[in-house]
């Protein structure tokens, strides 16, 4: 038994619309917003009725989307203040299964940076006293906990991580000119003490607490042997200036003067290591 095709079409008889993106389906849904038939693997839902993806995706564009009081795109989790800490705890681990090839090749190490080892002025940032200490990972690790997430939803995550990386970066220069071997978070943390201080101070709130906080570490940077004033004063100048740069930048240009002012900022301390020669002393400890 034999089926005849269908007859085709009489004149004036309307076709059946079919989906614009996959034509060999029929449909009778059209897009809210452009009107066009789509078939329900197309159909995304709208305040009212569906409409196409390519729709959904130019609304989305149209939508601005919110900022943080400085600019930076809204932060839901602090996962940079996550990944900094992960990156510390690992770094302290290696420096568990090999604590001397580890301290001996990343930390902070001014004749080695003198002589083009660059990589010390970060990677000495991220190591800590070995073990059997553990007061000073530790103590770090709480103040970056405690601290970091409101900063970070304050500025934003780009923003933070450079907040971070250029204090880390400022306390390892000013161990490069007066001091000599050390490691430790301590710069960054630093830095990230002054950024409180800017922000606070920005926002309106009382910031004595902070001024408190950070006299207290200042004096027993002095008081405590063994420890790096370099790195913590460092990082504690260069983390209050990117931060002073990043809450005080017009709103109109905001962008472009935050991108400068961290870019001043790394540009002038890798001068400092180029143009300087290291100034200190014989090694007298490692902590910072």
């Amino acid at each position: 038994m034999t089926s005849q095709p269908p007859p085709p079409p009489q004149p004036g008889a309307h076709a059946v619309p079919t989906c614009y993106r996959h034509p060999e389906r029929e449909t009778y849904v059209r897009c809210q917003r452009c009107a066009r038939p789509i078939c329900p693997d197309c159909m995304r839902e709208a305040a009212v009725g569906h409409q196409c993806p390519e729709c959904v995706q130019e609304g989305n564009r149209e939508v601005r989307q919110a900022r943080t009081t400085f600019g930076g795109a809204v932060v839901a989790a602090p996962r940079v203040t996550w990944a900094l800490l992960a990156l510390n705890v690992l770094a302290y681990a290696a420096e568990v299964v090999n604590q001397n090839e580890v301290i001996q090749r990343f930390a902070m190490y001014s004749l080695g940076v003198h002589l083009g080892e660059w990589w010390r002025l970060i990677t000495g940032a991220f190591l800590h006293s070995p073990p059997p200490s553990f007061w000073h990972i530790l103590f770090n690790m709480w103040a970056l906990y405690v601290i970091g997430p409101e900063l970070e939803r304050r500025l934003g995550s780009t923003r933070f991580a450079a907040l971070y990386l250029l204090s880390a970066l400022g306390g390892s220069v000013a161990i490069y000119l007066f001091g000599t071997v050390a490691v430790g978070a301590s710069g960054a943390i630093y830095g990230l003490f002054g950024a409180l201080f800017v922000v606070s101070r920005k926002l309106g709130y009382d910031a004595r607490g902070v001024l408190w906080l950070i006299g207290i570490n200042v004096v027993l940077t002095f008081v405590v042997p063994g420890i790096s004033w370099q790195g913590h004063l460092g990082g504690l100048l260069t983390g209050t200036l990117v931060a002073a740069g990043f809450a005080y930048a017009p709103r109109g240009n905001r962008v472009l003067v935050q991108v400068g002012v961290a870019a001043v900022v790394l540009v002038a301390l890798v001068l400092l290591v180029t143009a300087l020669p290291p100034y200190g002393y014989p090694p007298v400890g490692i902590r910072t």
